[in-house]
C-alpha cells in the first residue's frame, strides 16, 4: 500500500485539496467526470451550481446501485446454473463402485 499524498484538484472553480493513496491522474479524471455531469445538468436549464452537483451526485449514485444489483443478480444467475450443471453432471456420471453417495 502506497503512501497517502496530497493531491490538489480543481472542481467547479474550487481548488480542493485532498490526502489519498490514488494517482493524482485517476481522481482528476473522477473531477472531470463529475464536472462533465454537472456541466450538461447546467446546459439543461440548472443555473444553481449547488443543485447541480447535488443532481449529478444522485444520477452517479444510482448508476453506482444499479451497477451493484446487476452485478449481484448475474452472480445469482451463475450460481443457479453451476448448480444446474452439477445437477446433470450427477445424474449422468456413473458412480464409483464403493463410494459413499
Amino acid at each position: 500500500m502506497t503512501e497517502p499524498r496530497r493531491i490538489e484538484l480543481n472542481l467547479l472553480g474550487q481548488t480542493l485539496v485532498i490526502r489519498s493513496e490514488a494517482s493524482p491522474e485517476y481522481l482528476r479524471t473522477l473531477a472531470k467526470f463529475l464536472e462533465e455531469r454537472v456541466t450538461a445538468l447546467r446546459l439543461s436549464g440548472i443555473k444553481d451550481p449547488l443543485t447541480s452537483l447535488a443532481l449529478a451526485a444522485l444520477d452517479i449514485t444510482d448508476e453506482l446501485f444499479r451497477a451493484r444489483d446487476d452485478k449481484t443478480r448475474d452472480e445469482g444467475d451463475v450460481g443457479a446454473r453451476i448448480g444446474a450443471l452439477v445437477t446433470l453432471l450427477e445424474k449422468v456420471t456413473p458412480r464409483e463402485p464403493g463410494a459413499g453417495r
